[in-house]
């Protein structure tokens, strides 16, 4: 249950981040959470790609979901300008 608790929280706080640096795409508390989740998993399958480790740890990982979220708030701006 704690493990579920820090996975949202990380979700939520690389979200946030992902909003701030992509301007106008924020969805709101659930969607951030949505997102900075959706973001680990799209940095989880570029970075060892790229040959991209960041390390282990929280911080760690919220660097890691906050770089996927923005990556995947990137490419969801690209879609909806289309």
């Amino acid at each position: 249950m704690a493990a579920l608790v820090v996975w949202l929280l990380v979700g939520a706080l690389a979200g946030w981040i992902a909003g701030l640096v992509v301007k106008g795409t924020g969805f709101g508390l659930i969607g951030n959470i949505i997102v900075g989740i959706l973001g680990s998993i799209v940095a989880g399958f570029v970075f060892p790609l790229l040959g991209v480790h960041l390390g282990s740890g929280l911080v760690g990982s919220v660097i890691h979901a906050a770089i996927g979220a923005i990556i995947l708030l990137f490419v969801l701006s690209l879609i909806r300008r289309a």
